[in-house]
């Protein structure tokens, strides 16, 4: 019977579809595709191995691929043939008669057929998905070649249908068809009316008759009872595995604890918030500094600690972070530092680290910190988070705070507060949406009304409260609070960087915001009807230093102001926001001089609706100090002659110290300003001798042995009664330096006679230098000392 099917099969071959298999091949069958338990493939790939001619459809046998793969016996010459077919209506009769399940229509048909043993090896398969009961994983292991149609395999082969084909042909002939239709789930493969129920996993699937698959399973937020049964997975985790989910919560000067406890900061210290005896290089600082009044703290930054005091972390008011003293960048992508994640929203800095099997999450906006800490129940706890009842001086971080922290401060009574408004504000955490929070609102109430009644409701004060309460129950209870903003206008501080002695805070109630001056700080301001620091003042210049955010606290705009020449504006520290005017020199800026040098602060504009603002500010000087002098000669020349040596020594001031400046006969030289003096040689072999200045003094007659004598260099070394004097270069070459401050002699006017000694020395190595600082000029310096010359130089006034 093998013979006229095999004919049947020739007559109705797709043309030009056969093809010999002599090696590994991949075969197109887009145009007959086949569907092995819900999955289609328009590819087959063909290969020998030692044992088996092998029919895969996700790859080749051997390359990692071995689901959906038909193995059959080598083939005698290892030579297989591969044809398509179109529809063979007797074939489908055939195949739809052995397996009743089969009903679809088949139109194609895929054949591989071969010798093996002698005997002729082939599969003919029909279509619709059926193919094979009792399939192994996703192999089908089959001792012969297949006809495939589509999703159905039609077995022709030789012995019994459950064991491989005998050594010897077999003179009879059997045909089987496996049904390859059904579904697949998660890698495994299911026959069509399929049930499978796991009440240890709440897992049920079925495989329909119409290979429709459905499955079922706990949700994602639920857990499995081991029977069948689903129930939500918090409630899971506290029967079967309890875990702590705190939350506390600090804002303003109120800290409410992990178990609802409610306490107050009142002074500018550090606490220590949270840290862990299983972890002690973990800690969580609270910063606390006062705002508009002084006796008033607040939360004004966080601090992670991390591998001691080692790390350390701090999230500031505007978004602001810094790793130490450096500033850090962040964004909505989250940034590992130091094992920290770090990112930032609108809302504000949120920090997340895992240590020692807790979980903890920081969140700070500039005004209120929170603290979600998750992890085993039974661990031990540190910190004002964990216990607020406890002494505030046995979690004070002394390293971090100055005594001046505990100074408490008195500040006049708020006569504008209405405390029953505000009272009636803060009860709104007992209204909807509020109340739909099962999460206990008397603690944040009660630091809600202890605050506003006595603290102004600026800075969005009262949103704070209510939005601190929203966050716990949003971290809590996973409960998100609808649309309770629209009770409160608040605006948030985001993105300002403001000073140390500043914070950001609202210029009016829901309006935009800006750095005010801390009180305590402005207080000693204030208190002076001041603006700013006295002012600064040199010999020929001044400079007024005032403070931005007291500026802005009179309306005042930095930028519109000037000297008395319009073109001398301020220019603010870009850290301090400290603004500086200053003028150099008396010419410029429009400065006065009188016994005084004076000038002041105005604002400029076109027009003006204010009133406009003068700040004088003046340096008082002594009359004499405004005396100056002239050097009778700009450079003195001298000619000299020792022994063998024939050189000629200048003598020559300059105004700056790189010498570039000469003093001339027309320079004024003012009391105290600093004056460079050079002692230069030509002539001498500088390989062989050094100049040393001995000494340089002055007189207020031309003889050097004047009585009234002050010296400037003694021995070679600067007077150690003067310190602006200073020497430099001496002994090293043929020439040296040294600078002064200008002076004259008490009680005494007329000319200035600056003398100065030099001695020749014979050089061996550097041993003309003279040794200062204290030490004695060696005795074997003045031994090698050849001859002396002395220079003078007047000043007249």
């Amino acid at each position: 019977m093998l013979r006229p099917l095999l004919y049947l099969v020739a007559l109705i071959t797709l043309a030009g579809a056969k093809q010999t298999l002599t090696a590994s091949t991949e075969l197109d069958i887009s145009s007959c595709p086949i569907t092995i338990y819900g999955q289609r493939y328009e590819q087959a790939f063909v290969n020998y191995t030692s044992q088996n001619l092998v029919i895969c459809f996700k790859g080749f046998y051997g390359s990692g691929t071995k689901d959906d793969c038909i193995l059959g016996p080598l083939p005698d010459s290892k030579n297989a043939e591969f044809d398509q077919f179109q529809r063979i209506p007797l074939l489908e009769t055939i195949v739809q008669y052995n397996v009743p399940t089969i009903k679809t229509r088949m139109d194609c048909y895929l054949s591989i057929s071969y010798q093996h043993k002698g005997g002729y090896v082939s599969s003919a398969p029909s279509l619709d998905n059926r193919v094979m009961s009792e399939p192994t994983a996703n192999n089908i292991p089959l001792p012969v070649c297949i006809f495939c149609s589509q999703t159905t395999l039609a077995l022709i082969k030789f012995g019994p249908l459950s064991v491989t084909v005998t050594n010897t042909p077999s003179s009879r002939q059997t045909r089987g068809y496996l049904d390859i239709s059904g579904c697949r789930h998660s890698g495994a493969v299911y026959k069509p009316a399929t049930e499978v129920n796991s009440p240890e996993t709440c897992f049920s699937l079925t495989c329909d008759e119409d290979l429709v698959l459905k499955t079922s399973s706990c949700g994602p937020m639920d857990r499995c009872l081991g029977n069948g049964s689903c129930i939500p997975a918090a409630l899971y985790d506290s029967i079967f595995n309890p875990k702590l989910d705190l939350v506390c919560t600090v804002t303003g000067p109120a800290l409410i604890d992990f178990h609802g406890l409610l306490t107050s900061v009142r002074d500018r210290c550090t606490y220590s918030l949270l840290s862990l005896p299983s972890a002690p290089d973990f800690q969580v600082l609270a910063n606390f500094q006062e705002r508009h009044r002084k006796d008033v703290s607040f939360l004004d930054s966080v601090t992670l600690r991390l591998d001691g005091p080692g790390v350390q972390i701090h999230l500031k008011q505007g978004g602001r972070v810094q790793v130490n003293d450096a500033p850090l960048s962040l964004s909505t992508s989250a940034q590992m530092v130091h094992g920290v994640e770090l990112s930032k929203d609108l809302t504000g800095v949120t920090a997340r680290v895992s240590v020692s099997n807790f979980t903890i999450y920081v969140f700070f906006d500039g005004y209120t910190m929170q603290i979600h800490l998750q992890g085993p129940v039974g661990s031990a706890l540190h910190g004002l988070c964990e216990n607020s009842s406890r002494s505030l001086a046995d979690l004070r971080v002394p390293e971090s705070n100055p005594d001046s922290c505990l100074i408490q401060y008195n500040d006049t009574e708020e006569s504008m507060i209405n405390c029953t408004k505000m009272t009636e504000h803060c009860n709104l955490l007992k209204k909807e949406p509020f109340a739909s929070c099962d999460i206990n609102p008397e603690p944040y109430i009660t630091a809600c009304t202890t605050t506003l009644c006595s603290y102004p409701d600026r800075d969005a004060l009262k949103c704070q409260f209510l939005e601190a309460y929203a966050r716990t129950c949003k971290l809590q209870r996973n409960a998100t609070l609808v649309d309770w903003r629209s009770k409160a206008k608040c605006s948030f501080c985001q993105d300002r960087t403001c000073s140390d002695h500043e914070f950001c805070g609202e210029k009016s109630v829901g309006g935009d915001n800006r750095c005010f001056c801390r009180a305590i700080f402005a207080s000693k301001y204030r208190d002076q009807n001041a603006l700013g620091d006295p002012t600064v003042c040199n010999q020929t210049s001044g400079s007024l230093t005032l403070v931005n955010c007291l500026l802005e606290d009179e309306g005042l705009d930095y930028i519109a102001l000037h000297l008395k020449d319009p073109t001398c504006r301020g220019h603010m520290d870009e850290e301090t926001h400290l603004v500086t005017f200053s003028f150099s020199d008396i010419n410029r800026c429009g400065t006065e001089v009188m016994n005084t040098i004076s000038n002041h602060n105005s604002s400029s504009s076109i027009i003006t609706r204010k009133d406009q603002v003068f700040i004088d500010f003046s340096c008082v000087y002594m009359k004499e100090a405004m005396k100056a002098f002239k050097v009778r000669s700009s450079s003195i020349i001298k000619v000299s002659t020792s022994g063998v040596w024939n050189y000629t020594l200048t003598m020559k001031a300059y105004t700056d110290a790189a010498r570039t400046r000469p003093v001339d006969s027309n320079t004024e030289v003012r009391l105290d300003e600093k004056i460079w003096v050079e002692l230069k040689t030509e002539g001498l072999d500088g390989d062989l001798i050094s100049v040393v200045t001995e000494s340089c003094w002055a007189t207020n007659q031309e003889s050097e042995t004047g009585s009234l004598r002050y010296d400037l260099i003694k021995n070679g070394c600067a007077n150690p009664a003067d310190p602006t004097v200073t020497v430099e270069g001496n002994g090293e070459g043929t020439s040296s330096y040294f600078s002064f401050n200008m002076f004259q002699f008490s009680g005494k006017s007329g000319n200035i006679y600056l003398h100065c000694k030099l001695q020749l020395c014979i050089k061996q190595g550097n041993s003309c230098i003279p040794k200062c600082n204290g030490a004695r000029t060696r005795r074997s310096i003045r031994s090698r000392y050849e001859a002396s010359a002395l220079i003078s130089m007047v000043w007249t006034n």
